[in-house]
């Protein structure tokens, strides 16, 4: 069925496979070159919250005919969500397709959703009105946050014979999963959370994160709305949507660095 060499990769793979995985529990999310590549081993890491950053509507964006404002554009985009979210101490950060993703520790909740805010806010607010695709359609994004435990590996090749070694983490368990998948629920600029996440804003009970700073008449609205799920690939029954276009012009500074202290207080 298979020429001797496709026959002896898949002998291979099923000889480790029968010999089974170990799990090492990690308190914090390791570093790259700690992660395991070749021994039988995942590390395990319980709590890591992921924010998932895509583009929307990116298929419109053409590498063939449009090649030097396609480039610019994912360029802008990507490079921008991946400097905010190291700004906000991800512990990791990756790029996928015309997005990426940063996982944060457990107890950097609040660093996440205000990396998650700021960028909303960047591409709302500069980005969609700065950049026009085909039929004056805006750039814009769509972002997920969900927060469970994962598993970790590095799966691949080494560098052999003197080429670029082929290799990379594996995120494996729901928060990255779940966090694209409430991403792809959202409309332009929108913000989704797991009801895991919103669970832990309604515990904490900080106004900050659950109310509007009350602009433009003074009164503090709450500003998330709920979605009921129904599709079975989410492993919880309800989201939550941030219901603003991001940090208030007059006091986002104000609640961003307010927010990020909550993180502080709960240590």
């Amino acid at each position: 069925m298979f020429i001797q060499e496709i026959q002896n990769i898949l002998d291979e793979a099923k000889k480790r496979y029968e010999q089974g995985e170990q799990i090492e529990l990690k308190e914090k999310i390791p570093e790259g070159d700690d992660i395991p590549l070749e021994k039988n081993k995942w590390f395990k890491v319980d709590d890591v919250v992921c924010v998932f950053i895509d583009m929307k509507d990116s298929t419109q964006l053409s590498a063939q005919k449009q090649d030097k404002f396609t480039a610019s554009i994912c360029q802008y985009f990507t490079d921008t969500a991946v400097k905010i979210l190291n700004h906000f101490d991800a512990s990791y950060i990756d790029v996928r397709g015309d997005g990426a993703f940063g996982l944060f520790e457990k107890n950097k909740i609040y660093h996440a959703f205000c990396a998650a805010m700021t960028f909303k806010t960047f591409s709302a607010n500069i980005l969609s009105t700065e950049i026009k695709l085909e039929d004056d359609k805006e750039v814009s994004c769509h972002i997920g946050m969900d927060m469970k435990t994962v598993l970790v590996k590095r799966l691949g090749l080494r560098k052999v014979e003197g080429k670029t070694s082929k290799q990379n983490e594996v995120w494996a368990g729901k928060p990255v999963n779940m966090a694209s998948k409430l991403a792809s629920l959202g409309e332009a600029n929108e913000l989704i959370v797991s009801e895991r996440v919103f669970d832990i804003f309604l515990k904490d009970g900080s106004e900050l994160v659950l109310k509007s700073c009350g602009c433009p008449n003074g009164e503090k609205k709450n500003f998330w709305k709920r979605i009921d799920l129904t599709d079975p690939k989410f492993d919880f029954s309800r989201a939550h949507k941030i219901d603003t276009h991001g940090w208030c012009k007059d006091h986002g500074v104000e609640y961003c660095e307010n927010i990020l202290k909550l993180d502080k207080d709960n240590n």
